[in-house]
């Protein structure tokens, strides 16, 4: 058995420890707060702390961190060094120094497993979406178009994510660095970026939009709007491919205000000029996301065998193309002293 800390006892640390239990191979133990009022009555079986110094204290296997961005990549770096197995949330930090602090401590631990949270790419449409697009029957990918994006930056858990100064970015750090990771997913690693980057509804001192045209080296494009201004909350990203198309329509979340969640494929018909296509649609009624990533997890730990996605790499090379996106619009660029990701 695996005996689990949670650090950060929010709404995503309550989820995660919801599925964690569902595991027969695991199970929490113990977890930190550091907003636990005094009242508090604890949770049933699990020993509550305030901090993560003592979490680390405690007799654990694994860490799971689910901490704001500015605390994050300390603490997987304590669980690291603790020698705990570390399960981290997006983003692994506020910037690329935070991840590459990380990565440095994970070489020195080659037996610990690393696993970022990336719970979109087990989302049923994304992953048959993966499985289309790798079976060849429609042909390769030309181009992707892709929009995420809710009504505003601060989430009902807290402020900390519209200051720069603790979340290092706003809504497509937070948020669109899930279709960022997304679209690495489908077109692999992209090279050329062109970007506008603002904040001029919201006025926080991180963006409430951003705007990206992407190329890799195959030619193939993605277009990317990633939004704090989206009033009715959206989940959409198209897929043109050599032979019909792909779409992926809302996403089931906490929420529940970003619709049902669908895929729609179509099949081209080169007999026809006028647009119609034959088509097929399923809809998903179940997220199952967020326990299959960590039930795949726990089975790396259990098996020893290679994580298999949401790896370090996958984490650093999301998080370079969202600071990339950030640098490559000059006026933000200056605005806001961003360095270059790729140096």
């Amino acid at each position: 058995m695996l005996k689990v800390g949670i650090a950060g006892y929010g709404i995503v640390g309550k989820k995660r420890h919801q599925f964690i239990n569902e595991h027969p191979a695991m199970f929490v133990t113990a977890i930190c707060e550091q907003s636990f009022p005094d009242n508090f009555n604890g949770v049933s079986d699990v020993k509550c702390l305030n901090n993560y110094k003592d979490l680390l204290k405690t007799e654990l296997d694994v860490l799971f961190v689910c901490l704001p961005n500015y605390i994050a990549a300390e603490v997987t770096i304590a669980g690291l060094e603790n020698g705990l197995h570390v399960f981290c949330e997006k983003p692994p930090g506020k910037d690329m120094l935070d991840i590459q602090k990380v990565i440095t401590t994970e070489m020195k631990y080659p037996n610990l497993k690393l696993k970022y949270g990336f719970n979109h790419r087990y989302h049923e449409s994304v992953r048959e979406a993966l499985r289309i697009i790798k079976s060849g029957d429609l042909g390769e990918i030309v181009n992707l178009r892709g929009v995420y994006g809710k009504s505003k930056i601060i989430p009902f858990s807290g402020g900390w994510r519209s200051k720069r100064e603790y979340a290092g970015g706003g809504i497509l750090l937070d948020q669109g660095i899930h279709m960022v990771d997304i679209l690495r997913l489908f077109g692999g690693e992209f090279e050329e970026v062109k970007s506008f980057v603002s904040n001029n509804y919201w006025k926080h001192d991180v963006e409430d939009n951003a705007y990206a045209i992407l190329k890799n080296n195959r030619g193939v494009i993605a277009m990317l709007n990633s939004s704090a201004t989206q009033w009715q909350h959206k989940f959409n990203l198209e897929i043109s491919l050599s032979k019909g198309y792909i779409e992926l329509h809302g996403i089931l979340s906490g929420s529940k205000s970003y619709g049902e969640e669908k895929i729609i494929v179509g099949l081209k018909d080169d007999e026809s000029d006028n647009g119609q296509m034959e088509t097929r649609t399923v809809k998903f009624l179940q997220d199952n996301s967020w326990r299959d990533e960590i039930f795949e997890f726990a089975e790396s730990i259990i098996n020893n065998t290679p994580i298999l996605s949401g790896t370090s790499n996958d984490a650093l090379e999301t998080m370079k193309l969202v600071f990339t996106i950030y640098y490559n619009d000059i006026d933000w660029q200056k605005k806001y002293n961003i360095m270059n990701p790729n140096n």
